[in-house]
């Protein structure tokens, strides 16, 4: 229903085959495989990388994403389209808290997983007191010329991981920008079920021009395929149990806060894409996310979050059926557990990843504007654009707080700058946004 409420604990998904698919339908079984599949590329370059970064196992996070997301569609009842997957938010703590060097193993990493533990439990709780209270405080304290803003931000921020993956040699420029223009043709001139796997066509196009441009041609570095033939087909991941020193839970726990703020503008341009009001569900949402993170540490993983590389791909392929996204957990739990699967999606050229995240990050800038548009936001004001304005820069300038111990990146000083600001702007002031 459009009011985000439904009779059952699940939806009933009615069949559908043209149009905007919502979340209460879904496609023929093929075309959803297709779709699911689809949302693993599109989660697969940072749910590998943010834990490499860490020093943590890629493949153990790739298998909790799967598990997360499927605890996640059962914490919302399946009513809000979303994949959980590696989180950045963690990753200058959890180097603070071990003292990783950046290269390797983290040989630390038991000690980061009893921080991410706590900031799951921190979250979970926010999400219980949310669900218990109500959310009509999130709507005072956010309303939509706010989340609007934390939205765009997420998407500036990340543009120049998308910029700087296309700006090596002259090849890699050109086969990000064809990657680009692939997606493009593929979203708004390919008929059928072809048109809805743009990120995936268009990511395919763009591996076969970078294969024929460097291991045929020889004009840069050739894919290595040696990792691949040498990967076993099914194996199980090495877990790692946590321990818990309050130090690092202190210094990792308050991540959750950050969480919070990115989920909430997740669920907020989910809810325009859709045409849903999935606000009855903001507290399930952050159970889920926090449960979820839990129980990744509790094995090696790394702490997750909703994915706005997924919220990008439902903008343009315009599915929206929560069960695309059942089938996608399917996908990266059997990737967990195939570490050739995973060293062949590992082969995807950067170039190909950064023309990807050009086009989905900018859709995730864009929906911004929806969001003001929808709700009628008086750009007149000057609260409003000064609060619009400042958020903005400070997530593409990637502006950085340290307080204490711990270490605020640009997308959680702009989604706490704009909050403060916003409001500290409305003290006396009748202008409302």
């Amino acid at each position: 229903m459009a009011n985000g409420e439904d009779a059952g604990f699940l939806p009933q998904w009615r069949l559908k085959t043209e149009g905007v698919i919502g979340p209460d339908e879904r496609l023929p079984a093929g075309q959803t495989l297709l779709a699911g599949i689809q949302h693993v590329v599109a989660m697969f370059g940072s749910t590998a990388i943010a834990p490499i970064l860490m020093g943590f196992n890629p493949n153990i996070a790739i298998l909790f994403s799967g598990i997360g997301t499927l605890i996640f569609f059962l914490c919302v009842r399946g009513r809000v389209p979303s994949y959980l997957g590696s989180s950045f938010a963690f990753i200058a703590v959890v180097i603070a808290a071990t003292g990783y060097a950046g290269s390797g193993p983290n040989l630390n990493i038991p000690v980061a997983l009893g921080g991410i533990i706590a900031a799951g439990a921190l979250y979970t709780v926010i999400g219980l007191v949310v669900q218990a209270a109500g959310y009509a405080w999130v709507e005072k304290l956010m309303p939509p010329v706010v989340t609007g803003a934390i939205v765009a931000a997420i998407g500036l921020n990340l543009a120049p991981v998308a910029v700087k993956a296309v700006s090596g040699a002259a090849l890699d420029t050109w086969v990000g920008l064809l990657t680009v223009v692939a997606v493009g043709l593929v979203a708004v001139r390919a008929p059928g079920m072809i048109g809805r796997l743009p990120v995936l066509i268009g990511g395919l196009a763009g591996y076969v021009a970078y294969y024929l441009g460097t291991n045929v041609m020889g004009l840069g570095k050739p894919i290595d395929f040696s990792g691949v033939a040498a990967a076993s087909w099914f194996g199980l991941p090495a877990f790692t149990a946590p321990t818990f020193e309050l130090g690092a839970m202190l210094l990792i726990a308050p991540v959750a806060i950050v969480l919070v703020a990115e989920n909430l503008g997740h669920i907020k341009a989910i809810g325009v894409m859709t045409g849903r009001n999935l606000d009855p569900y903001i507290g399930r949402a952050f159970i889920g996310d926090g449960i979820a993170t839990m129980l990744s540490a509790s094995g090696g993983g790394t702490g997750v979050t909703t994915y706005a590389e997924n919220m990008g791909v439902m903008a343009v392929t315009k599915i929206y059926s929560t069960l695309i996204f059942v089938v996608a957990a399917a996908v990266a739990i059997l990737l967990g557990f195939s570490p050739k699967f995973g060293a062949l999606i590992l082969t995807i050229p950067g170039p190909v990843i950064g023309g990807l995240t050009i086009v989905v990050f900018g859709l995730i800038a864009a929906t911004a504007g929806r969001i003001w548009v929808q709700n009628k936001v008086d750009f007149s004001s000057s609260r409003n654009l000064i609060t619009v304005g400042a958020t903005l820069t400070v997530a593409a300038g990637d502006l950085t707080l340290k307080l204490g111990g711990m270490t605020l990146g640009g997308i959680g000083t702009a989604t706490f700058g704009c909050i403060l600001l916003y409001h500290l702007l409305g003290e006396g002031n009748r202008e409302e946004g």
